[in-house]
This record gives C-alpha cells, sequence and structure tokens, in this order.
C-alpha cells in the first residue's frame, strides 16, 4: 500500500489565501456545508451552528464508527462548532451577535424560514452592511417551485441528468453518490469567493440565489442548444457519449475493466495501433468522429472482439507505449493504493479525536504560494462553545446552561452505537 501524505503543521505553511475571511454556517445536510468546507479548506473561519439536541443532519447518514457519522468528518473539517437552536430568542440573538463580525452567512432553509425567525437579509444587513448571505435552496428563492422541499436527489431529476443515465433497455438511474449537493456545493464556493472579491471592492454586501439543480443543469452538457437548434432530445446511452466516439467501459481478457476515450482523431489511431487492429482506423465507416458517432455500436463490438485478445496489465502497458487514452476502473481501493494519488497527496492522513487516524480527500487544487490544508476532521457538537459563546461573546455558563446548550462545552455528548 502506498504510504498517504500527513497534515502539515501550520508553522509549515505561509498565510492562508482566505485568511480573514469569516464564514457563520448555518446550514444542514450536504450542498450548503460543503460550500464552507471548501472556503475552509483554504483559511476560512468557519463557524458552524449545530441544533443542541442532535446536531447536523449529516452526523447520521451512512456509515459511522462507535457512535461517529464518517461523512461529517469530512464535509465539516476545519470547522468550529457550537449549539444553538435558532428557533429561541437567544439563539436568533446569538446568530445576530456573530453575523456584526462575519463576511458571510451560509443557510439552506426553506425560503422564507429565516425572515419568520426575524433573521432575513434585510435585518442582518442592517447589522453588518458588508454581509455577504448564502442561501442553498432546492430550486431556488423564487419561481413556483420555490416554497417546496428540495434535495439533491430531486435535483438530479430535474436538471436531466437522470434521464440519461443509465442503458436504453432500462430504467432511469439516480447516480451513486451526491452529486447535486457535490456540485452545488462547488458552485457555491465559487459564488461566495466571486462576492468576497467585489465586497473587498466596495464595502457592500449581497445575497447568493442558488438552486441545488441549476449548477447540474449547466454542467450536464449541450442539450439545451442541441434541443433548440436541432429538436434533439438525449437518451440513455450507456456509458458512450453523443458527441464522440469511441467512449466507453470495455471487459479484458482476465475480467478487469478499463475506460477508453477517443476524443480526438489522433487518439483513436493510436488506440487502434495498441489493439493490434491499425486497420479500424482506416475504415470508412470509423474515419473520422462524425461518421464513428454513427457507427458507434459496431465500433464498440470491434474494439472489445480485440481486447479481448489482451489481459488488463498488458493493454495498459501497450496503450502507454502508444500514448493512447485508457484507465482501469477503480473501486476505493485502487485509489487508496495507486502511486500517482500518493504522489500528487490527495488522500490525507490525520488525527482525530474520536476516531484516531482518519483519511480523507485531501484539498482539490494545489496554489503555489498559499495551498489549502486540511488540519482537523470535523469536530464535536458544540466543541467550540465554550470558545465563541464564552469566550469570544461574553455569554456566562449559566445562561447557556438554561438554554440547552452548556452540557457539550465541558463533555461530549454520548453517541448512539452504530
Amino acid at each position: 500500500m502506498q504510504k498517504n501524505t500527513t497534515a502539515p503543521p501550520p508553522s509549515a505553511l505561509g498565510s492562508d489565501a482566505l485568511a480573514g475571511v469569516k464564514v457563520l454556517d448555518i446550514s444542514n445536510f450536504l450542498a450548503a456545508p460543503m460550500s464552507s468546507m471548501f472556503l475552509a479548506d483554504f483559511g476560512a473561519e468557519v463557524i458552524k451552528v449545530e441544533r443542541p439536541d442532535r446536531g447536523d443532519e449529516l452526523r447520521m447518514w451512512g456509515e459511522c464508527k462507535d457512535g461517529v457519522g464518517l461523512y461529517f468528518k469530512v464535509i465539516n473539517r476545519n470547522k468550529k462548532s457550537i449549539q444553538l437552536d435558532l428557533h429561541t430568542p437567544i439563539g436568533v440573538e446569538i446568530v445576530k451577535k456573530i453575523v456584526a463580525d462575519v463576511d458571510i452567512i451560509v443557510e439552506n432553509f426553506r425560503p422564507g424560514t429565516l425572515e419568520k425567525w426575524g433573521l432575513g437579509y434585510e435585518e442582518l444587513s442592517a447589522i453588518n452592511p458588508r454581509l455577504i448571505m448564502l442561501r442553498v435552496t432546492g430550486f431556488g428563492q423564487t419561481g413556483p417551485y420555490s416554497p417546496r422541499p428540495g434535495f439533491g436527489t430531486l435535483a438530479e431529476a430535474m436538471a436531466g441528468y437522470v434521464n440519461i443515465n443509465g442503458v436504453p433497455e432500462s430504467a432511469p438511474l439516480l447516480p451513486g453518490f451526491g452529486l447535486a449537493d457535490a456540485t452545488t456545493g462547488l458552485m457555491a464556493a465559487f459564488l461566495a469567493v466571486t462576492a468576497i472579491v467585489e465586497q473587498r471592492r466596495t464595502g457592500k454586501g449581497q445575497v447568493i440565489d442558488l438552486g441545488i439543480y441549476e449548477t447540474l443543469l449547466t454542467l450536464i452538457g449541450p442539450h439545451v442548444v442541441n434541443y433548440d437548434q436541432l429538436g434533439l432530445i438525449q437518451e440513455r446511452q450507456g456509458s458512450r457519449l453523443p458527441f464522440v466516439a469511441p467512449r466507453n467501459i470495455y471487459a479484458t481478457r482476465d475480467g478487469h475493466f478499463v475506460s477508453i476515450a477517443g476524443s480526438s482523431q489522433g487518439i483513436f489511431e493510436r488506440i487502434c495501433a495498441a489493439l493490434d487492429v491499425p486497420d479500424l482506423a482506416r475504415d470508412p465507416r470509423y474515419l473520422d468522429n462524425r461518421l464513428r458517432l454513427k457507427n458507434a455500436a459496431q465500433l464498440d463490438e470491434d474494439l472489445m472482439a480485440a481486447m479481448k485478445h489482451f489481459d488488463r496489465d498488458e493493454l495498459l502497458e501497450r496503450f502507454e507505449r502508444h500514448q493512447a487514452a485508457i484507465f482501469p476502473v477503480y473501486n476505493v481501493e485502487d485509489i487508496l493504493n495507486d502511486s500517482h494519488v500518493a504522489a500528487r497527496e490527495n488522500i490525507l492522513a490525520l488525527q482525530d479525536d474520536e476516531l484516531g487516524s482518519i483519511r480523507m480527500q485531501n484539498v482539490v487544487g494545489k496554489l503555489s504560494r498559499t495551498p489549502g490544508r486540511i488540519h482537523q476532521a470535523g469536530p464535536r457538537a458544540g466543541a467550540h462553545n465554550r470558545a465563541i459563546l464564552i469566550d469570544r461573546l461574553g455569554y456566562t455558563a449559566q445562561t447557556l446552561e438554561s438554554a440547552g446548550i452548556m452540557p457539550a462545552v465541558n463533555a461530549p455528548s454520548e453517541s448512539e452505537p452504530c
């Protein structure tokens, strides 16, 4: 197994790219908290608000170990956790006090909820005119669907992704991970940084309104322009694409799977050479990409027949020698054992006070002078109650205890077994 990188000490790095940016994250679940994860990765101070009774919903999602939700540890890394009930006067009061000194507040409640609690943008921007409110909801703040509850699963259907995912003879398929949530998290972080740049120039805040379906609708491809200009509706094609061929998953002689793409004419010719079938590149049906698209099914059959003569490792060696495009289909164990992943430090090992050593995906992208870093996994619920609510804001332990917040300050709460 390849050695994974470990988190560098803060003293080994220069000033973080987003040092000085302060974020209050009152959101729950996945898409919005993922956006603040990306901000925290590059040095923003993120204070995450959790319910005093059960914490963030993500603590109960997916797998857990010793009562600790594993994915929460990833999505809420580098954040500080405090416990507030936003349904109570003291919860609203504390949010307003924190808002006075932050750049961004992140929320994902249904439209109108914050306004009902007295935490709408008008109220908060009156306290802090530089405040940026990042609002992530299923369908956005406007439009006929805006009042509806919305999650990534619904967004994947609405954006058109589900309709094209799967094989023609079967029902559409949802993705095997939170695709709409993840893409929304990326876009929300980008929009937040965009708004920060504008805020630094003008001294003014603004509202960011993002529906979970919207990013995926843009990323999904040329659907709109193809329909608008040609009346085309893309249907399910398995692993093929409607704009390049070959592109598919192919089986090797020894039962493994590889991914191949012939995105350019030169690459296609190298694929044929690597498979020892150079005549395919001269076949009148395959002379250019548009011809290959018309004959994609037959091309797949011809390539599959050629691949059946090779085991995976031999096939990979031949493709590398011919500089053709191929990669084996990985599972997570393959990823963790990969030498390139190790060299790029894509997986990070760090110490956690609940789980001990824990590995997770590292910061995405590498800044040469101010790289992002992960210095802690997601914290215990309320781990920073004392540091923020008492030491920073001046509340007394008695006041917080009467609001049901204080017990988590001195001792970790008991977790239910997995």
